[in-house]
Formats: C-alpha cells, sequence, structure tokens
C-alpha cells in the first residue's frame, strides 16, 4: 500500500506520499527451520537483505519534488516462533508466538524528478 502523511518540521509541515512500492530483490543466504518439541517450530533467518523501489514525492509551502527511490536493507537477522496446537480436535492452525528482528544498514537512494 502507497504511505501518505505529514510531519511537522521547522517553520511548517511537509507532506509525503511514497507510492509503488515493490519488492525488487529478497536473498535469504541463510535461513533454517527447527522443530520444538510441545510447543511448535522455530524459523532463523540471518543476513537476509532486501531491495525496495516507489515513486515519492514532498510538498510543503515552500516547494515541491518528486522521484525514484530505492532502498536497500542489509543484514537482517529474524527468529521468530510459531505455535501448533497439540490436540487432534481443532484444525491445524499456526500462531506467531515471539519475533525477533534486527537490521544492520540501511542504504536509501533518491532521484528527483519523475
Amino acid at each position: 500500500p502507497d504511505l501518505t502523511g505529514h510531519e511537522k518540521f521547522g517553520l511548517g509541515n511537509i507532506k509525503y506520499n511514497i507510492s509503488r512500492i515493490h519488492v525488487t530483490a529478497v536473498e535469504l543466504p541463510s535461513a533454517s527451520i527447527s522443530l520444538l518439541p510441545g510447543s511448535g517450530i522455530k524459523l532463523v533467518i540471518g543476513n537476509a537483505s532486501l531491495t525496495i523501489d516507489m515513486n515519492w514525492n514532498i510538498r510543503t509551502w515552500m516547494f515541491k519534488d518528486s522521484g525514484r527511490g530505492t532502498v536497500h536493507i542489509s543484514k537482517v537477522f529474524v527468529t521468530a516462533i510459531f505455535s501448533t496446537p497439540l490436540d487432534n480436535t481443532s484444525p491445524t492452525s499456526i500462531s506467531l508466538t515471539s519475533c525477533r528482528t534486527t537490521s544492520g544498514d540501511v542504504d536509501i537512494k533518491l532521484n528527483g524528478k519523475t
């Protein structure tokens, strides 16, 4: 979905819109799934990266600008625990019990005028 909003900055408001958000690359060089006896499943993803392309525009009382942008997030680590019911009476379901995510580097490149 598009991101639209405004922020107070200095002497005025900045209105922004980020649209046409597309994930263009995902790398998962280290991923593992293990069973946790009696409780569920553990997913560990290490040193992942993600690249996103988008359009952006901003408007203030003084100026407006727009363009294309790329965000590259790297050194992403995720640990997630999923629980599963142990009885056979209910339909199979999985719920997220805990999730921890960290990222190391974020590189943002904005190009003006689409």
